[in-house]
């Protein structure tokens, strides 16, 4: 596949991913022994998002928190702290909760592995099920996604933002990294 065709690549919509993965995650929880054993956990700033619209389709009462999980990563002293940076807030007892991790784009694994550590700093979960938007391809860790709205492969220089306008609408757009000397080849 050439550089043209990789800048053409229609995108899903992440409405519509959003309401797949609802609906996943719905089912799951009607599986579940007990809804009053799960909790819902966003990370900073997509999953967020993601939790809250989901936390408002399914109209549950359970318990909620989120993370970010930037000072938990294995690479913080090359990627630093951004400045865009939040605080986390797990006001729940995580012990022996059915946990639903959800977090907007998959890639490595290395963020998901970072909010597993920081999850583990509040108590030991019964289980983690890791819920995303979009699995990009390129896991570094033995780490996957359960629940997943779509699999879209890219190159390792290109990547998928999730931004939210001001009315709450989600909306994806691909960057590409390349250099010019990536694009002479």
């Amino acid at each position: 596949m050439d550089f043209e065709q990789k800048t053409a690549m229609q995108l899903p919509n992440p409405e519509t991913l959003l309401t797949d993965i609802t609906t996943k995650i719905e089912t799951q929880l009607n599986q579940a022994p007990s809804i009053g054993q799960c909790a819902f956990v966003g990370i900073h700033s997509g999953g967020v998002w993601l939790m809250q619209r989901i936390l408002a389709t399914l109209k549950l009462d359970i318990p909620y928190g989120t993370l970010d999980a930037a000072l938990y990563r294995d690479d913080y002293a090359q990627r630093g702290l951004k400045a865009q940076s939040k605080p986390s807030n797990i006001a729940f007892n995580v012990q022996d909760k059915h946990i639903i991790l959800i977090d907007d784009i998959f890639y490595t694994g290395r963020t998901t592995r970072a909010a597993m550590n920081e999850l583990f700093d509040y108590g030991r979960p019964a289980s983690i099920t890791l819920a995303v938007l979009i699995n990009r391809g390129g896991a570094e860790l033995p780490i996957l996604p359960n629940i997943v709205g779509a699999e879209i492969l890219l190159n390792p220089k290109q990547s998928l933002q999730l931004s939210q306008d001001t009315k709450g609408k989600l909306h994806l757009s691909l960057e590409d990294n390349f250099s010019e000397n990536d694009l002479l080849k």
